[in-house]
């Protein structure tokens, strides 16, 4: 029977999940896939958590030269999250003959560029399935099922935390406020929860993820990015009257014209399959030229879910030789050929504050008459004064018409401001 040793940087919430995986399943592996996968190490130095965990004292290391040097660590798993020291443990890693199974979506998304050429130079493996969407298997389906398939499209709920806040403010009509704060209490949400909320978590995924199916680098810098921070009750509540819910979606697309890539809060149909996934849940929902319509759905993140996807990659490294690498030239910046559409089309919920006089509706209408822009449905609401809230949802429209319309429209007098500009999937 094949002997694969095994070590772990990091013994957090991640890395601990992975070793209880490991371990409490050996024996299954041993009967299943024919190979002994044994933790040799671990890099932790808060020692009491690692004994804690039931790992021997002599396997418990304090640098990484222990691991690098250890002739029966076969496959060094890297948990530790963050760019560094993450980065020069891999590198190092690698650079020592071993293979490298990862979780880290900001160091992979970043430097993948460097970490893949580190692994081809010394015929190393290098596995990152848990870097995006959890325990959901996105990256294997892009990197086997799908491969016969021009990946025309994806849209995905990629980001745990803020699916939940999102879901108890639609279900509970609670303020952000409230729900981010009851988030960090169940460790949903960090204490400073900016990567989440702000886009960032999501558009590290989505430039992983593109780059996949699209078969070219995509970095994180060219892909639009909007958090839900502005996003209030009132609207998630008019949103429902026009039959929408609200998530924070990474789209992509690839279509003739180039390559689109945002992440942003949006309104989405109530009968769309993303439009039921909910709480911590996420989903990618991929549309190929052959296979048509796939989603896949699933634990977004988590002890358990990520370290699923963590030991499902070390048993694929472990029972594959012929390492594979990226299908397109991975380098840190787009391809020269490769052409970015930052003018997209969407339609759009845009909700206005205006006095309620006579003339203001012919003003505004007037105005996306003049940028192009065609009205789908419009409602007026009763307010309190002599403010009314006037909301607007558009046919499909360019991203800089409505940009150019909402500024003149603040600029007109009786508007007291643009309250909110949502973004519609249709």
């Amino acid at each position: 029977m094949k002997k694969v040793g095994v070590a772990i940087l990091g013994l957090g919430v991640v890395g601990g999940g992975t070793y209880k995986i490991l371990t409490e399943h050996r024996e299954d592996y041993r009967r299943t896939h024919k190979i002994d996968l044994v933790v040799e190490n671990v890099l932790e130095l808060r020692k009491e958590r690692a004994l804690a965990l039931g790992v021997e004292e002599s396997k418990i290391a304090d640098n990484i030269a222990v691991i690098c040097s250890n002739p029966e660590v076969d496959i060094v798993i890297e948990v530790m999250g963050g760019v560094e020291p993450a980065k020069t443990f891999v590198l190092a890693a690698l650079n020592a003959g071993k293979s490298v199974v990862t979780s880290n979506k900001e160091l992979f998304c970043k430097y993948s560029h460097e970490l893949e050429k580190a692994a081809i130079k010394n015929h190393c493996g290098l596995f990152y399935e848990a870097s995006c969407v959890g325990g959901v298997p996105v990256i294997r389906a892009l990197l086997d099922n799908l491969q016969g398939n021009k990946i025309l499209s994806m849209m995905g709920i990629i980001n745990g935390t803020t699916n939940y806040i999102l879901t108890k403010m639609s279900r509970e009509g609670a303020s952000y406020e409230e729900v981010l704060k009851e988030a960090q209490k169940l460790g949903y949400a960090e204490a400073n929860p900016v990567s989440d909320v702000e886009g960032y978590d999501a558009t590290y995924k989505l430039s992983i993820l593109s780059s996949l199916a699209f078969h070219t680098k995509i970095p994180y810098t060219k892909i639009y990015r909007e958090g839900i921070t502005g996003i209030s009750v009132e609207d998630i509540e008019y949103g429902k009257q026009f039959g929408y819910a609200i998530k924070l979606l990474a789209i992509g697309k690839n279509g003739d014209n180039g390559i689109e890539v945002r992440v942003h809060p949006a309104f989405i149909p109530c009968d769309h399959p993303l439009a039921s996934v909910n709480d911590s849940y996420n989903a990618v929902y991929i549309t190929g030229d052959s296979v048509e319509d796939v989603m896949l759905y699933g634990r977004g993140a988590g002890a358990l879910p990520t370290g699923s996807a963590i030991v499902g990659d070390v048993i694929y490294c472990a029972t594959h030789t012929n390492y594979r690498y990226s299908t397109f030239t991975n380098t840190e910046d787009a391809a020269p050929n490769t052409k970015f559409i930052e003018n997209f089309e969407s339609a759009y919920y845009i909700r206005l504050e205006a006095n309620n006089r006579t003339g203001v509706l012919a003003k505004v209408t007037s105005i996306f008459s003049r940028c192009g822009i065609n009205v789908a449905q419009m409602i007026q609401k009763d307010g309190e004064g002599d403010q009314v809230p006037v909301i607007f949802v558009t046919h499909k429209t360019k991203e800089h018409s409505v940009n150019k319309a909402v500024e003149e429209i603040n600029a007109i007098p009786e508007i007291a401001k643009v309250a909110a500009v949502i973004r519609v999937v249709k």
